[in-house]
């Protein structure tokens, strides 16, 4: 398991965060997210062999987010 934490721009209350949480949460590989729509952060813990950070990032900027 890896672990990633994003600092992730766009989010304008609460609800993005649980959106951003249900979408990740429901990818193959994704063990845990927790994101946080105050600290404008998210922390991911994944099967780097079932998904990549790449796919993280690109999921939530599908979402109209930026994720660094």
């Amino acid at each position: 398991m890896e672990k990633l934490e994003l600092h992730i721009e766009g989010m304008h209350c609460g609800s993005c965060a649980i959106g951003i949480q249900m979408l990740v949460s429901q990818m193959e590989g994704v063990k845990s997210v927790e994101v946080s729509y105050e600290g404008k952060k998210g922390a991911f813990e994944f099967d780097s062999a079932k998904v990549s950070k790449d796919q993280i990032v690109k999921a939530i900027s599908e979402l109209g987010y930026t994720a660094t």
